[in-house]
Protein backbone atom coordinates (compact mmCIF):
# COMPACT_ATOMS: atom_id res chain seq x y z
CA UNK A 1 0.00 0.00 0.00
CA UNK A 2 1.31 3.46 -1.00
CA UNK A 3 1.87 6.29 1.28
CA UNK A 4 -0.22 9.79 0.97
CA UNK A 5 1.89 12.81 1.88
CA UNK A 6 0.66 16.20 3.33
CA UNK A 7 1.87 19.27 1.24
CA UNK A 8 1.23 22.36 2.64
CA UNK A 9 4.39 24.94 1.65
CA UNK A 10 5.95 26.64 4.71
CA UNK A 11 4.58 25.82 8.17
CA UNK A 12 4.51 29.47 9.35
CA UNK A 13 2.88 30.39 5.63
CA UNK A 14 -0.68 30.06 7.11
CA UNK A 15 -1.98 28.88 4.15
CA UNK A 16 -2.27 25.05 5.52
CA UNK A 17 -3.58 22.61 3.14
CA UNK A 18 -6.75 21.26 1.03
CA UNK A 19 -8.15 19.04 2.90
CA UNK A 20 -10.94 17.81 0.98
CA UNK A 21 -8.32 16.33 -1.70
CA UNK A 22 -6.32 15.18 1.01
CA UNK A 23 -8.67 12.76 2.58
CA UNK A 24 -9.97 11.68 -0.59
CA UNK A 25 -6.44 10.74 -1.68
CA UNK A 26 -5.88 8.93 1.68
CA UNK A 27 -9.34 7.41 1.07
CA UNK A 28 -8.24 5.61 -2.35
CA UNK A 29 -5.14 4.49 -1.19
CA UNK A 30 -7.11 2.45 1.79
CA UNK A 31 -10.64 1.47 -0.52
CA UNK A 32 -7.50 0.19 -3.07
CA UNK A 33 -8.21 -3.18 -0.77
CA UNK A 34 -11.82 -3.80 -2.95
CA UNK A 35 -9.80 -3.90 -6.37
CA UNK A 36 -9.28 -7.40 -6.56
CA UNK A 37 -12.93 -8.05 -4.97
CA UNK A 38 -14.11 -5.96 -7.68
CA UNK A 39 -12.66 -7.59 -10.86
CA UNK A 40 -13.27 -11.43 -8.97
CA UNK A 41 -17.02 -10.08 -9.15
CA UNK A 42 -16.83 -8.83 -12.45
CA UNK A 43 -15.30 -12.16 -13.78
CA UNK A 44 -18.08 -13.89 -12.24
CA UNK A 45 -20.65 -11.98 -13.61
CA UNK A 46 -19.38 -12.72 -17.25
CA UNK A 47 -19.30 -16.19 -16.36
CA UNK A 48 -22.65 -16.33 -15.34
CA UNK A 49 -23.91 -15.21 -18.74
CA UNK A 50 -21.52 -17.23 -20.68
CA UNK A 51 -23.52 -19.99 -18.44
CA UNK A 52 -26.95 -19.00 -18.58
CA UNK A 53 -26.58 -18.44 -22.59
CA UNK A 54 -25.68 -21.89 -22.48
CA UNK A 55 -28.22 -22.80 -20.52
CA UNK A 56 -30.50 -21.41 -22.80
CA UNK A 57 -29.49 -22.93 -25.51
CA UNK A 58 -29.43 -26.73 -23.75
CA UNK A 59 -32.67 -26.06 -22.94
CA UNK A 60 -33.79 -25.40 -26.42
CA UNK A 61 -31.50 -28.79 -27.47
CA UNK A 62 -33.54 -30.75 -24.65
CA UNK A 63 -37.06 -29.43 -26.26
CA UNK A 64 -35.98 -30.37 -29.61
CA UNK A 65 -35.24 -33.85 -28.67
CA UNK A 66 -38.33 -34.12 -26.65
CA UNK A 67 -40.48 -33.81 -29.80
CA UNK A 68 -38.57 -36.92 -30.76
CA UNK A 69 -38.59 -38.80 -27.61
CA UNK A 70 -42.39 -37.99 -26.67
CA UNK A 71 -44.86 -40.85 -27.18
CA UNK A 72 -47.01 -38.25 -28.32
CA UNK A 73 -44.66 -36.28 -30.51
CA UNK A 74 -44.09 -35.85 -34.03
CA UNK A 75 -42.82 -40.08 -34.35
CA UNK A 76 -46.91 -40.56 -34.23
CA UNK A 77 -48.02 -38.52 -37.34
CA UNK A 78 -49.35 -39.61 -40.18
CA UNK A 79 -50.74 -38.54 -43.79
CA UNK A 80 -53.42 -40.16 -45.29
CA UNK A 81 -54.51 -39.73 -49.24
CA UNK A 82 -58.13 -41.16 -50.59
CA UNK A 83 -58.08 -41.93 -53.87
CA UNK A 84 -61.64 -40.22 -54.23
CA UNK A 85 -61.87 -37.08 -52.43
CA UNK A 86 -65.06 -36.09 -53.71
CA UNK A 87 -66.52 -39.18 -51.95
CA UNK A 88 -64.34 -39.63 -48.91
CA UNK A 89 -61.60 -36.06 -47.39
CA UNK A 90 -59.05 -37.20 -44.75
CA UNK A 91 -59.10 -34.76 -42.68
CA UNK A 92 -56.14 -36.05 -40.23
CA UNK A 93 -54.02 -38.90 -38.92
CA UNK A 94 -52.32 -38.83 -35.69
CA UNK A 95 -52.19 -40.74 -32.13
CA UNK A 96 -53.16 -44.27 -32.72
CA UNK A 97 -53.45 -44.30 -36.22
CA UNK A 98 -51.57 -47.43 -38.23
CA UNK A 99 -49.69 -47.06 -41.36
CA UNK A 100 -51.91 -49.30 -44.01
CA UNK A 101 -54.68 -49.34 -46.55
CA UNK A 102 -58.21 -49.23 -45.60
CA UNK A 103 -61.13 -49.48 -48.24
CA UNK A 104 -64.27 -47.55 -47.74
CA UNK A 105 -67.97 -47.90 -48.97
CA UNK A 106 -70.23 -44.61 -48.85
CA UNK A 107 -73.84 -45.81 -48.89
CA UNK A 108 -75.93 -42.84 -47.56
CA UNK A 109 -74.78 -39.39 -45.97
CA UNK A 110 -76.27 -38.57 -42.27
CA UNK A 111 -78.43 -35.65 -42.46
CA UNK A 112 -79.95 -33.29 -39.62
CA UNK A 113 -83.61 -32.74 -39.61
CA UNK A 114 -84.95 -29.41 -39.88
CA UNK A 115 -88.66 -28.41 -40.43
CA UNK A 116 -90.64 -24.93 -41.37
CA UNK A 117 -93.59 -23.31 -40.80
CA UNK A 118 -96.17 -21.85 -43.18
CA UNK A 119 -95.72 -18.58 -44.71
CA UNK A 120 -96.61 -15.56 -43.00
CA UNK A 121 -97.13 -12.18 -45.19
CA UNK A 122 -96.28 -9.80 -42.71
CA UNK A 123 -93.15 -11.07 -40.49
CA UNK A 124 -94.47 -8.32 -38.09
CA UNK A 125 -98.01 -10.41 -38.03
CA UNK A 126 -99.15 -10.71 -33.94
CA UNK A 127 -99.14 -14.67 -33.21
CA UNK A 128 -100.67 -16.46 -30.43
CA UNK A 129 -100.62 -19.99 -29.12
CA UNK A 130 -98.07 -22.22 -28.32
CA UNK A 131 -95.54 -25.26 -30.31
CA UNK A 132 -94.28 -28.46 -28.97
CA UNK A 133 -90.61 -29.87 -29.80
CA UNK A 134 -89.57 -32.98 -29.57
CA UNK A 135 -85.69 -33.90 -30.42
CA UNK A 136 -85.26 -37.58 -31.37
CA UNK A 137 -87.13 -39.43 -28.17
CA UNK A 138 -86.10 -36.96 -25.81
CA UNK A 139 -88.46 -35.12 -24.03
CA UNK A 140 -91.59 -32.90 -25.54
CA UNK A 141 -90.88 -29.27 -24.45
CA UNK A 142 -93.54 -26.61 -24.69
CA UNK A 143 -93.11 -22.70 -25.90
CA UNK A 144 -96.05 -20.45 -25.04
CA UNK A 145 -96.87 -17.57 -27.37
CA UNK A 146 -96.54 -14.13 -24.73
CA UNK A 147 -96.34 -10.99 -25.75
CA UNK A 148 -92.44 -11.35 -25.73
CA UNK A 149 -92.40 -13.87 -28.40
CA UNK A 150 -95.47 -13.03 -30.56
CA UNK A 151 -93.85 -12.38 -33.86
CA UNK A 152 -91.80 -15.00 -35.91
CA UNK A 153 -88.81 -12.95 -34.90
CA UNK A 154 -89.45 -12.95 -31.09
CA UNK A 155 -90.60 -16.28 -30.96
CA UNK A 156 -87.17 -17.95 -32.56
CA UNK A 157 -85.23 -15.85 -30.17
CA UNK A 158 -87.75 -17.58 -26.96
CA UNK A 159 -87.12 -20.63 -28.68
CA UNK A 160 -83.14 -20.47 -29.11
CA UNK A 161 -83.45 -19.40 -25.34
CA UNK A 162 -84.76 -22.16 -23.90
CA UNK A 163 -81.66 -24.25 -25.21
CA UNK A 164 -83.89 -27.64 -26.16
CA UNK A 165 -81.92 -28.53 -28.50
CA UNK A 166 -82.58 -26.77 -31.89
CA UNK A 167 -81.82 -23.75 -33.35
CA UNK A 168 -84.79 -21.46 -34.51
CA UNK A 169 -84.66 -18.68 -37.63
CA UNK A 170 -86.26 -16.91 -39.57
CA UNK A 171 -86.58 -16.93 -43.39
CA UNK A 172 -88.00 -14.73 -46.14
CA UNK A 173 -88.52 -15.05 -49.38
CA UNK A 174 -91.16 -13.68 -51.86
CA UNK A 175 -94.10 -15.95 -50.50
CA UNK A 176 -93.59 -14.72 -47.30
CA UNK A 177 -91.68 -15.04 -43.82
CA UNK A 178 -91.28 -18.63 -42.16
CA UNK A 179 -90.06 -20.10 -38.83
CA UNK A 180 -87.19 -22.91 -39.45
CA UNK A 181 -85.93 -25.58 -36.83
CA UNK A 182 -82.81 -27.18 -36.99
CA UNK A 183 -82.25 -29.93 -34.94
CA UNK A 184 -79.00 -29.87 -32.79
CA UNK A 185 -78.74 -33.64 -33.04
CA UNK A 186 -77.53 -34.95 -36.14
CA UNK A 187 -78.92 -38.23 -38.13
CA UNK A 188 -82.35 -40.36 -36.61
CA UNK A 189 -81.34 -39.66 -33.37
CA UNK A 190 -82.31 -36.01 -33.73
CA UNK A 191 -85.67 -36.54 -35.59
CA UNK A 192 -87.79 -33.49 -34.87
CA UNK A 193 -91.61 -34.03 -33.78
CA UNK A 194 -94.08 -30.10 -33.67
CA UNK A 195 -96.95 -30.45 -32.33
CA UNK A 196 -99.08 -27.29 -30.33
CA UNK A 197 -101.22 -24.76 -32.23
CA UNK A 198 -99.27 -21.70 -33.80
CA UNK A 199 -102.02 -19.17 -35.06
CA UNK A 200 -101.02 -15.96 -36.93
CA UNK A 201 -103.81 -13.49 -34.95
CA UNK A 202 -103.36 -10.92 -37.77
CA UNK A 203 -105.18 -13.38 -40.08
CA UNK A 204 -106.94 -15.91 -37.71
CA UNK A 205 -104.95 -18.37 -40.12
CA UNK A 206 -103.53 -21.76 -38.42
CA UNK A 207 -99.66 -22.09 -38.92
CA UNK A 208 -98.74 -26.37 -40.10
CA UNK A 209 -95.05 -27.32 -40.08
CA UNK A 210 -93.47 -29.31 -43.08
CA UNK A 211 -90.54 -31.11 -43.06
CA UNK A 212 -87.30 -29.99 -44.85
CA UNK A 213 -85.09 -32.64 -44.15
CA UNK A 214 -85.51 -36.11 -42.32
CA UNK A 215 -82.90 -36.92 -39.88
CA UNK A 216 -80.89 -39.37 -41.33
CA UNK A 217 -77.67 -41.70 -40.56
CA UNK A 218 -74.49 -42.08 -42.65
CA UNK A 219 -74.56 -45.78 -43.94
CA UNK A 220 -70.88 -47.12 -44.69
CA UNK A 221 -68.51 -49.58 -44.62
CA UNK A 222 -64.95 -49.80 -43.59
CA UNK A 223 -62.57 -53.05 -44.72
CA UNK A 224 -66.09 -54.85 -45.12
CA UNK A 225 -67.48 -53.57 -41.63
CA UNK A 226 -70.90 -51.54 -41.90
CA UNK A 227 -71.24 -49.20 -39.56
CA UNK A 228 -73.33 -45.61 -39.06
CA UNK A 229 -73.00 -42.56 -38.22
CA UNK A 230 -75.12 -39.47 -36.63
CA UNK A 231 -72.63 -37.25 -38.40
CA UNK A 232 -70.81 -37.25 -41.86
CA UNK A 233 -67.41 -36.65 -39.96
CA UNK A 234 -66.02 -40.14 -38.82
CA UNK A 235 -63.19 -40.11 -36.07
CA UNK A 236 -63.88 -43.53 -34.30
CA UNK A 237 -64.05 -45.87 -37.35
CA UNK A 238 -60.27 -46.02 -37.98
CA UNK A 239 -58.18 -45.25 -34.90
CA UNK A 240 -56.30 -41.97 -34.91
CA UNK A 241 -58.19 -40.91 -38.16
CA UNK A 242 -60.85 -38.35 -38.70
CA UNK A 243 -62.20 -38.48 -42.70
CA UNK A 244 -65.34 -36.31 -43.64
CA UNK A 245 -68.13 -38.71 -45.74
CA UNK A 246 -68.64 -36.42 -48.52
CA UNK A 247 -70.98 -38.44 -51.08
CA UNK A 248 -73.00 -41.34 -51.33
CA UNK A 249 -71.23 -43.83 -53.82
CA UNK A 250 -72.51 -46.98 -52.98
CA UNK A 251 -71.48 -48.56 -55.84
CA UNK A 252 -67.27 -47.17 -55.34
CA UNK A 253 -64.67 -48.78 -52.91
CA UNK A 254 -62.91 -46.08 -52.15
CA UNK A 255 -58.76 -46.85 -50.87
CA UNK A 256 -57.75 -44.54 -48.13
CA UNK A 257 -53.41 -44.92 -47.55
CA UNK A 258 -52.24 -44.03 -44.23
CA UNK A 259 -48.21 -43.65 -44.47
CA UNK A 260 -46.24 -42.32 -41.89
CA UNK A 261 -45.22 -38.44 -42.28
CA UNK A 262 -41.53 -38.73 -42.71
CA UNK A 263 -41.21 -35.26 -43.17
CA UNK A 264 -42.27 -34.12 -39.63
CA UNK A 265 -39.76 -36.76 -38.64
CA UNK A 266 -37.23 -35.37 -40.41
CA UNK A 267 -37.66 -31.82 -39.68
CA UNK A 268 -37.71 -32.47 -36.13
CA UNK A 269 -33.97 -34.47 -36.37
CA UNK A 270 -32.91 -31.56 -38.49
CA UNK A 271 -33.82 -29.06 -35.56
CA UNK A 272 -32.39 -31.46 -32.81
CA UNK A 273 -28.69 -31.41 -35.04
CA UNK A 274 -29.47 -27.89 -35.34
CA UNK A 275 -29.86 -27.14 -31.42
CA UNK A 276 -26.95 -29.55 -30.46
CA UNK A 277 -24.63 -28.00 -33.58
CA UNK A 278 -25.11 -24.38 -31.36
CA UNK A 279 -24.22 -25.99 -27.85
CA UNK A 280 -21.03 -27.27 -29.34
CA UNK A 281 -20.12 -23.99 -30.54
CA UNK A 282 -21.11 -22.14 -27.21
CA UNK A 283 -18.83 -24.69 -25.55
CA UNK A 284 -15.87 -24.03 -28.23
CA UNK A 285 -15.94 -20.42 -27.91
CA UNK A 286 -15.11 -20.28 -24.22
CA UNK A 287 -12.00 -22.17 -24.83
CA UNK A 288 -10.53 -19.31 -26.60
CA UNK A 289 -10.04 -15.79 -26.76
CA UNK A 290 -12.62 -12.80 -28.16
CA UNK A 291 -11.62 -10.71 -30.60
CA UNK A 292 -9.80 -8.23 -28.44
CA UNK A 293 -7.57 -11.38 -27.32
CA UNK A 294 -8.98 -11.79 -24.07
CA UNK A 295 -9.95 -14.81 -22.56
CA UNK A 296 -13.19 -16.26 -22.86
CA UNK A 297 -14.96 -16.17 -19.17
CA UNK A 298 -15.21 -19.56 -19.01
CA UNK A 299 -12.00 -20.45 -20.23
CA UNK A 300 -9.95 -22.60 -18.34
CA UNK A 301 -13.33 -24.07 -16.48
CA UNK A 302 -14.01 -27.06 -15.67
CA UNK A 303 -17.55 -27.10 -16.54
CA UNK A 304 -16.82 -26.71 -20.67
CA UNK A 305 -15.37 -29.96 -20.34
CA UNK A 306 -17.79 -31.64 -18.33
CA UNK A 307 -20.51 -30.65 -20.79
CA UNK A 308 -18.36 -31.21 -23.79
CA UNK A 309 -17.94 -35.37 -22.55
CA UNK A 310 -21.08 -35.77 -21.44
CA UNK A 311 -22.66 -34.76 -24.60
CA UNK A 312 -20.09 -36.50 -26.96
CA UNK A 313 -20.43 -39.54 -24.80
CA UNK A 314 -24.04 -39.81 -25.30
CA UNK A 315 -24.12 -39.76 -28.81
CA UNK A 316 -23.05 -43.17 -28.55
CA UNK A 317 -25.01 -44.75 -25.64
CA UNK A 318 -28.81 -46.56 -25.80
CA UNK A 319 -29.56 -50.09 -26.41
CA UNK A 320 -30.53 -51.13 -29.65
CA UNK A 321 -34.02 -51.46 -30.84
CA UNK A 322 -34.55 -54.11 -33.85
CA UNK A 323 -32.40 -52.82 -36.78
CA UNK A 324 -31.30 -49.66 -35.26
CA UNK A 325 -28.04 -49.55 -33.11
CA UNK A 326 -26.41 -46.50 -33.72
CA UNK A 327 -27.13 -42.99 -35.46
CA UNK A 328 -24.87 -43.31 -38.18
CA UNK A 329 -27.66 -45.57 -39.25
CA UNK A 330 -29.67 -42.48 -39.11
CA UNK A 331 -27.60 -40.60 -41.29
CA UNK A 332 -26.00 -38.76 -38.40
CA UNK A 333 -22.22 -38.26 -38.98
CA UNK A 334 -20.15 -36.24 -35.88
CA UNK A 335 -17.49 -33.81 -37.80
CA UNK A 336 -13.83 -33.50 -36.73
CA UNK A 337 -15.11 -30.43 -34.74
CA UNK A 338 -17.73 -32.16 -32.62
CA UNK A 339 -20.89 -30.99 -34.18
CA UNK A 340 -23.01 -33.24 -36.35
CA UNK A 341 -24.26 -33.24 -39.96
CA UNK A 342 -27.75 -35.21 -41.23
CA UNK A 343 -27.65 -37.18 -44.46
CA UNK A 344 -31.09 -36.93 -45.27
CA UNK A 345 -31.65 -39.18 -47.63
CA UNK A 346 -30.21 -41.83 -45.47
CA UNK A 347 -33.01 -40.58 -42.84
CA UNK A 348 -35.70 -41.38 -45.24
CA UNK A 349 -34.43 -44.58 -46.36
CA UNK A 350 -34.47 -45.64 -43.27
CA UNK A 351 -37.76 -44.49 -41.82
CA UNK A 352 -39.19 -46.08 -44.73
CA UNK A 353 -37.42 -49.48 -44.27
CA UNK A 354 -37.53 -49.71 -40.27
CA UNK A 355 -39.73 -46.86 -38.85
CA UNK A 356 -41.01 -48.82 -35.38
CA UNK A 357 -37.06 -49.62 -35.00
CA UNK A 358 -36.13 -45.60 -35.54
CA UNK A 359 -38.77 -44.88 -33.12
CA UNK A 360 -37.77 -47.37 -29.96
CA UNK A 361 -34.41 -46.27 -30.74
CA UNK A 362 -35.59 -43.10 -29.48
CA UNK A 363 -38.39 -44.31 -26.98
CA UNK A 364 -37.55 -47.48 -25.35
CA UNK A 365 -36.74 -47.57 -22.20
CA UNK A 366 -32.35 -47.00 -22.22
CA UNK A 367 -32.98 -46.19 -25.49
CA UNK A 368 -30.15 -43.45 -26.89
CA UNK A 369 -33.47 -40.64 -27.05
CA UNK A 370 -34.18 -42.00 -23.47
CA UNK A 371 -29.99 -41.85 -22.17
CA UNK A 372 -29.98 -38.65 -23.87
CA UNK A 373 -32.46 -36.91 -22.40
CA UNK A 374 -31.49 -38.01 -19.11
CA UNK A 375 -28.11 -36.34 -19.57
CA UNK A 376 -29.58 -33.12 -20.67
CA UNK A 377 -31.33 -32.86 -17.25
CA UNK A 378 -27.84 -33.82 -15.64
CA UNK A 379 -26.14 -30.83 -17.81
CA UNK A 380 -29.08 -27.95 -17.52
CA UNK A 381 -29.44 -25.00 -15.73
CA UNK A 382 -32.46 -26.03 -13.90
CA UNK A 383 -32.28 -27.24 -10.01
CA UNK A 384 -31.20 -29.24 -8.57
CA UNK A 385 -28.92 -31.25 -9.94
CA UNK A 386 -28.63 -29.44 -13.42
CA UNK A 387 -24.62 -28.83 -13.77
CA UNK A 388 -25.11 -25.44 -15.14
CA UNK A 389 -27.01 -24.63 -12.29
CA UNK A 390 -24.71 -26.14 -9.87
CA UNK A 391 -21.82 -24.26 -11.36
CA UNK A 392 -23.87 -20.82 -11.31
CA UNK A 393 -24.97 -21.22 -7.43
CA UNK A 394 -21.54 -21.97 -6.87
CA UNK A 395 -20.33 -18.55 -8.16
CA UNK A 396 -23.74 -16.88 -7.08
CA UNK A 397 -22.15 -17.69 -3.48
CA UNK A 398 -19.21 -16.83 -4.00
CA UNK A 399 -20.42 -13.31 -5.40
CA UNK A 400 -22.75 -12.88 -2.36
CA UNK A 401 -19.44 -13.43 -0.37
CA UNK A 402 -17.65 -10.60 -2.36
CA UNK A 403 -21.03 -8.04 -2.10
CA UNK A 404 -20.43 -7.93 1.23
CA UNK A 405 -16.65 -8.01 1.47
CA UNK A 406 -17.12 -4.82 -0.50
CA UNK A 407 -20.42 -3.35 1.46
CA UNK A 408 -18.55 -3.83 4.66
CA UNK A 409 -15.61 -2.35 3.49
CA UNK A 410 -17.45 0.49 2.25
CA UNK A 411 -19.20 1.30 5.67
CA UNK A 412 -15.34 1.46 7.44
CA UNK A 413 -13.91 3.82 4.53
CA UNK A 414 -17.15 6.35 5.27
CA UNK A 415 -16.50 6.21 8.80
CA UNK A 416 -12.48 6.74 8.08
CA UNK A 417 -13.88 10.13 5.79
CA UNK A 418 -16.01 11.20 9.24
CA UNK A 419 -12.37 11.06 11.19
CA UNK A 420 -9.98 11.97 8.83
CA UNK A 421 -12.13 15.20 7.56
CA UNK A 422 -12.16 16.17 11.48
CA UNK A 423 -8.96 15.47 11.98
CA UNK A 424 -7.25 17.44 9.04
CA UNK A 425 -10.33 20.04 9.53
CA UNK A 426 -8.48 20.45 13.13
CA UNK A 427 -4.89 20.51 12.08
CA UNK A 428 -5.44 22.60 9.21
CA UNK A 429 -6.93 25.49 11.33
CA UNK A 430 -3.86 25.10 13.80
CA UNK A 431 -1.54 25.23 10.61
CA UNK A 432 -3.46 28.12 9.87
CA UNK A 433 -3.30 29.47 13.36
CA UNK A 434 0.65 30.13 13.18
CA UNK A 435 1.45 33.02 11.82
CA UNK A 436 -1.30 34.97 14.18
CA UNK A 437 0.37 33.00 17.06
CA UNK A 438 3.84 34.11 15.95
CA UNK A 439 2.75 37.67 15.72
CA UNK A 440 1.66 36.97 19.35
CA UNK A 441 5.10 36.00 19.99
CA UNK A 442 6.62 39.02 18.75
CA UNK A 443 4.21 41.81 20.43
CA UNK A 444 5.04 40.24 23.82
CA UNK A 445 8.88 40.11 23.03
CA UNK A 446 8.75 43.73 22.12
CA UNK A 447 7.02 45.28 24.95
CA UNK A 448 9.16 43.13 27.67
CA UNK A 449 12.19 44.04 26.02
CA UNK A 450 11.46 47.48 24.11
CA UNK A 451 12.95 45.87 20.63
CA UNK A 452 10.63 46.02 17.93
CA UNK A 453 11.47 43.38 15.38
CA UNK A 454 9.53 44.83 12.62
CA UNK A 455 11.66 48.41 12.21
CA UNK A 456 14.79 46.90 12.96
CA UNK A 457 17.69 46.30 10.14
CA UNK A 458 18.81 42.89 9.26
Amino acid sequence: MSTVGLSFGSATSGTGFNVTSTVTSILANISSIETPWSNELTTLHSQDSALSSIGTDLATLSTSLQSLTDFEGVTTAMSGSSSDTNVVDITSAGTGATAGSHTIVVSQLAQTASVYSDAVSNSSDTLSGNITIQVGSGTTQTVTVDSSSNTLASLASAINSDNIGVTASVISDTSGSRLELVSGTGGSAGTLTIGGTLTDSTTSTTLGFSTAQSGKDAEFSVDGISLTSGSNTITTAIPGVTFQLLSAAPSESVQVELVNDNSAVESAFSSFISAYNTVVGDLTTQEGNNSSGVAEPLYGNPIIGQLQTSLSQALSTGTSSGSISNIEQLGISVNNNGTLSLDSTTLDSVLNSNYSDVVGFLQNSDSFGMNFSTVLNNLSSSGPNGAVYLQMQQDSQQESALTTNISNENVLISQDQSSLTTELNTANEELQAIPTQLQEVNEIYSAVTGYNQSTSGG
